[in-house]
């Protein structure tokens, strides 16, 4: 069936897509050429600009002259006019942040995941460190445009619940977290998997748009990657895209509970790192929440020249570029970039032993190579890419938007 538009949304998508394109001019853009870059007419694009100055999105600043005729005066976004909340779930650590409309982060906190509790407690618990954090980065609550949740699959993104993510402990499992948490805070929530948020920050950060065919690999307590193509993410039927632990990338390797031996989840998981760099015992329990001091001590050794340490992390990080190459192989990528909670502080070694493995690859550089990148938003990639969604959903232009809804009857 084919669908038309009407007004009020063709105004909604021309105003979105114009405020998109200022935003991707970090040095202001002159409304001429805001309407050359869109097609839409001088009146147009004159009462779109009015609209955003006046609802506080878009700043003035001083005309420039640039010829002959009439100054013209860059509109520039203003970054503190709206804000957004990311919350990202991993068994290793929760974070919270605070974004401004370019995704630079405002406020922040870390903390120990809650492994107990009912769903009203566990949701009345992230409320409150939501509403604490707002106040702590002097934020309204009229300011803030939304709240987006990044968690380990597979859970239903469309309906904001989790399933049964089997690095998060048994009270997160079932929980309608999307409907619960709306209801807490009054605020606008949406769920995402956590390498899906991971991707689409990165992609909202990339003003220069350099990672439009790219791959996100996000190391925490379990391994995940994101996908983006033509600059869209990638989610997959199910919102669920993205799970490579169990390729297997050291066959006759450690065994996995899939049944085959060598998957990716295993060779590189941290429990793994810390018994063959010597900081556990093999067998000996390692609470999630412990698994970041624990790596923090492997990393320092590494770093110091402790042989076992560093042979250890450098395994990983090889282990982790045949993984990328397999994932390269079906997708074709420029880029491939790497973060999360727990990579950083294992970059120092395993990020110069992966980007060796990548380049060594026939089957990477036979048509061209591929860079290897470590996050911008380092520890903080899922989350800030929690509070993207909200910023992408409120900010970029979609031809889809302008479809009328089908309505029944």
């Amino acid at each position: 069936m084919r669908r038309g538009s009407n007004l009020p949304a063709v105004g909604t998508y021309n105003q979105t897509l114009v405020l998109d394109l200022i935003r991707r001019s970090p040095d202001g853009i002159s409304r001429i050429e805001l309407a050359e870059q869109t097609g839409l007419s001088a009146q147009t694009l004159s009462n779109v600009a009015r609209r955003l100055v006046a609802e506080g999105w878009v700043r003035e600043g001083t005309p420039v002259a640039s010829g002959p005729g009439k100054p013209r005066t860059p509109l520039r976004l203003d970054p503190t006019a709206r804000c957004a909340v990311g919350i990202h779930l991993d068994p290793a650590v929760d974070t919270i942040v605070v974004v401004d409309l370019l995704g630079d982060v405002v406020g922040n906190i870390e903390r120990e995941p809650r492994q107990s509790g009912s769903p009203s407690e566990i949701v009345a618990d992230l409320a409150d460190a939501v509403e604490a954090l707002l106040a702590e980065a002097g934020r309204t609550r009229a300011s803030v445009l939304g709240i987006g949740v990044a968690a380990p699959g597979p859970l239903d993104a469309e309906r904001g619940v989790l399933y049964e993510p089997p690095l998060l402990p048994a009270a997160w499992h079932g929980l309608a977290l999307g409907r619960l948490l709306h209801e807490a805070t009054g605020l606008a929530t949406t769920v995402e998997k956590d390498v899906v948020a991971a991707m689409v920050g990165e992609l909202w950060r990339d003003t220069a748009q350099e990672l439009q065919d790219s791959i996100v690999v996000y190391y925490g307590a379990g391994v995940g990657a994101g996908l983006a193509v033509d600059g869209t993410p990638i989610r997959g039927r199910t919102g669920n895209a993205g799970d490579v632990a169990h390729l297997v990338v050291e066959p006759g390797g450690p065994p996995c509970g899939c049944g085959q031996h060598g998957c990716l989840g295993v060779a590189i998981s941290p429990e793994r790192l810390l018994v063959d760099g010597g900081i556990t015992a093999p067998g000996a329990p390692v609470a999630a929440p412990s698994l970041r001091a624990h790596l923090r001590e492997l990393a320092a050794q590494a770093v110091s020249g402790d042989g076992r340490a560093r042979a250890a992390v450098e395994h990983a990080g090889a282990n982790l570029a045949r993984a990328v190459v397999q994932i390269n192989n079906l997708l074709d990528a420029d880029v491939v970039v790497v973060g999360g909670p727990l990579w950083a502080l294992l970059a120092p070694t395993a990020g110069p032993a992966l980007a060796r493995a990548v380049a060594a690859s026939t089957e990477t550089a036979t048509v061209r190579g591929i860079r290897v990148l470590g996050s911008r938003l380092a520890t903080d990639a899922a989350a800030v890419g929690a509070a993207c969604l909200v910023l992408d959903a409120a900010m970029t232009a979609r031809p889809a938007d302008l479809m009328i809804a089908n309505v029944p009857g």
